[in-house]
């Protein structure tokens, strides 16, 4: 099966995601204080740098040395020193724990998607929100649908929202995610 993902907004860092779960992964996991299409360009840019994307490069890859690639212009996050330090970490507990192997983390047992949400806020750099929102995203993009997963991933999980990087497959689904967003920061704020 052929996937199409539109998170990067440039075709060749999306057909690495659409691929990849790894540099989904990983694209999630730079999701924070850039733009989503920054965010999910990363993985790209550190198969370029690297010439490979493999996780056991990543983990067992020179700490400072991985810093300089991330942090050469363009850099691939606002903080690539600590984003640097966030990937190699969760990298390296993907080896730990999954053998290196990203689908383990919802095919290991047969887990429903309580379990699943689970073994994705224990990854580094994931809280509840992001897992919610990575787990979303598996099932309504990726066809990764553990029983149980909309439940679990809560608002995110719902059909035909626009709240997140999961609900993004266009240009247009990301200029409503922004709307939505943006209409939930105002209210939040009163």
């Amino acid at each position: 099966m052929t996937r199409t993902v539109c998170l990067a907004q440039e075709p060749e860092a999306d057909a690495l995601l659409a691929r990849d779960y790894l540099a989904l992964l990983f694209g999630m996991l730079l999701d924070q204080q850039v733009p989503m299409e920054k965010a999910f360009k990363g993985p790209k840019l550190i198969l370029d740098r690297m010439g490979k994307f493999d996780v056991h490069a990543v983990a067992e890859a020179d700490p400072d040395e991985f810093a300089a690639l991330v942090s050469t212009p363009p850099a691939i996050h606002r903080f690539p020193g600590s984003m640097a330090k966030r990937l190699q970490t969760l990298a390296q507990f993907l080896v730990e724990n999954y053998d290196g192997k990203v689908d383990k983390i919802w095919k290991q047992g047969k887990p429903d998607g309580i379990e699943v949400l689970k073994r994705l806020t224990a990854l580094p750099g994931f809280g509840d929100q992001k897992a919610r929102i990575f787990l979303a995203l598996l099932g309504k993009q990726m066809g990764v649908k553990p029983e149980g997963w909309r439940e679990a991933a809560g608002a995110y999980g719902d059909e035909g929202s626009r709240r997140s990087v999961a609900d993004v497959t266009d240009a247009k689904s990301l200029g409503e995610v922004r709307a939505f967003k943006k209409a939930a920061k105002a209210a939040a704020k009163g």
